[in-house]
C-alpha cells in the first residue's frame, strides 16, 4: 500500500539544461519566463565550444558526459538547449543510452518543438534554415521536417561567422550587418519560395535585429526559445510521472567548463541578468 508519506518522499532536483556554449541561455531565459516556478541547473560546456565544427562523434560523446553529470546532480529532465547536440547525439542517447543508464529520466532537444511549429506558419512548405556547420551538415532539420511533411522542401545554409559575432560582441556592429545581409541574399537566393526561415542556432537571437532588418517582408522567421518553452510546459502537463521530480523553489544555478570569470559576464548578456557561475568538470 502506498502511503501519503511515500508519495511526499518523491526525489525532487532541478531541471537540467545544457548547451555547448552560451547560446542555450537564450532558450534557458524562455523557460524560466514561461515555468519561473521551477529550479534550473544550466551546465556550458565552453572549454570545448563551439560543437558546431566538431565531428558527430565526439558531440555525441561530450553531450553524454554532460547528460550524466546532471543525471548525477539527480536531474530527472535534462534539456538540450543546443541545436547542435540535439541535432547529432539526443536520438542515440534517448534510444541506447536512456533505457540503459536511467530508464526513468528523460532528455529532449530544441529541434522537433521548432520544426513542429513550421505547419503553422508556411504556405509554400519551402523551409529556409540557418545554422552552424555542423547542424546544417547533420540534415537534422531536413530530416525532421520532410519526416513530418511530406512534400515539404528544406534549404539548410550554414553562417560560421554569427556565433563569433555575438560571443565578441559584435552583434550590433556593422560586421554583423554585412555578414546577416549576405547570408540571407544566399539563403533566399536558393528558392524566391521560402517563405519561413528557422534561426536553427541558440545564438542567432541576438542577431534578431539585424536579422529582421534584411529579411524581406512576408517571410516568417522562427526563434526557438518561445517555441521550446512552451513545449516544456505541455510536456510537464502531459508527463506528471517526470513534472513530480521537479523541485520547484524558482532557483537557477550556472556551470561552465571554462574559468567562470571569463563565462558570467557574456552570459549576463544572453540572460539579461548577473549570472554567477561555478566551473565544472565533465
Amino acid at each position: 500500500m502506498t502511503t501519503d508519506s511515500n508519495k511526499n518522499s518523491v526525489e525532487q532536483a532541478p531541471i537540467g539544461v545544457f548547451d555547448s556554449g552560451f547560446g542555450g541561455l537564450t532558450i534557458l531565459r524562455d523557460i524560466r519566463r514561461v515555468l519561473p516556478q521551477y529550479d534550473y541547473l544550466f551546465i556550458g560546456d565552453n572549454a570545448r565550444a563551439p560543437y558546431g565544427t566538431r565531428s558527430r562523434e565526439l558531440v555525441y560523446e561530450f553531450t553524454l558526459q554532460a547528460v550524466k553529470h546532471l543525471f548525477d546532480k539527480r536531474c530527472h529532465l535534462v534539456i538540450l538547449a543546443c541545436n547542435t547536440a540535439s541535432a547529432e547525439a539526443l536520438r542515440t542517447i534517448q534510444q541506447r543510452d536512456l533505457p540503459v543508464i536511467a530508464p526513468d529520466r528523460r532528455v529532449l532537444g530544441v529541434v522537433r518543438p521548432t520544426v513542429e511549429k513550421v505547419g503553422e506558419l508556411t504556405r509554400t512548405g519551402h523551409i529556409g534554415v540557418f545554422g552552424t556547420p555542423g547542424t546544417i551538415a547533420s540534415g537534422s532539420y531536413n530530416i525532421e521536417i520532410e519526416g513530418m511533411y511530406p512534400g515539404y522542401k528544406v534549404y539548410g545554409h550554414a553562417c560560421p561567422m554569427w556565433v563569433p559575432l555575438v560571443e565578441n560582441r559584435e552583434s550590433g556592429g556593422d560586421g554583423a550587418d554585412y555578414f546577416v545581409r549576405k547570408d540571407i541574399n544566399l539563403l533566399l537566393g536558393t528558392c524566391t519560395d521560402i517563405d519561413t526561415v528557422i534561426l536553427g542556432c541558440t545564438h542567432y537571437p541576438l542577431l534578431i535585429d539585424k536579422i529582421n532588418k534584411y529579411m524581406p517582408q512576408g517571410v516568417n522567421v522562427i526563434q526557438q526559445g518561445p517555441i521550446v518553452a512552451d513545449s516544456l510546459a505541455d510536456y510537464l502537463l502531459r508527463h506528471p510521472e517526470i513534472e513530480r521530480h521537479c523541485s520547484r523553489g524558482g532557483t537557477c544555478r550556472y556551470y561552465t567548463t571554462e574559468d567562470p570569470g571569463h563565462f558570467s559576464p557574456l552570459a549576463s548578456v544572453f540572460t539579461g541578468e548577473t549570472v554567477d557561475a561555478s566551473r565544472v568538470i565533465l
